[in-house]
């Protein structure tokens, strides 16, 4: 049975006549999509941010990086929040930690 089933029965069910409708039962739906919404939507997208910050802190010198604006580079020098980043013929440039993609730098440091 799959969600979109469970959920279409729980919304659907009716008191029989006479009988009252218990509270839990009208709240069920909305606590189960906030349970969906956790999981597919919430829990992956932190997950992620946190793998993200792990890695810009384990990024070393002589690393090859692609920041988020698709700049290939390799980096020079690490500071406190800047990476200073070499880009070809000996041109250095400094940006912010936040603008390395982690998921290029993984591509570029397997090959």
């Amino acid at each position: 049975m799959t969600i979109l089933n469970f959920l279409t029965i729980i919304l659907m069910a009716a008191p029989a006549d006479g009988e009252k409708s218990n509270p839990l039962t009208s709240l069920l739906p909305f606590v189960l999509i906030l349970v969906i919404i956790y999981f597919f939507m919430i829990r992956p997208q932190s997950k992620k941010a946190k793998e993200q910050r792990s890695y810009k802190d384990t990024v070393k010198k002589g690393d090859k990086i692609i920041t988020i604006g698709g700049v290939h580079a390799k980096i020079v020098e690490i500071k406190e929040k800047d990476f200073i980043i070499e880009v070809g013929n000996g041109v250095k440039m400094t940006i912010q930690k936040e603008a390395v993609s982690m998921e290029a730098s993984k591509g570029l440091n397997n090959s």
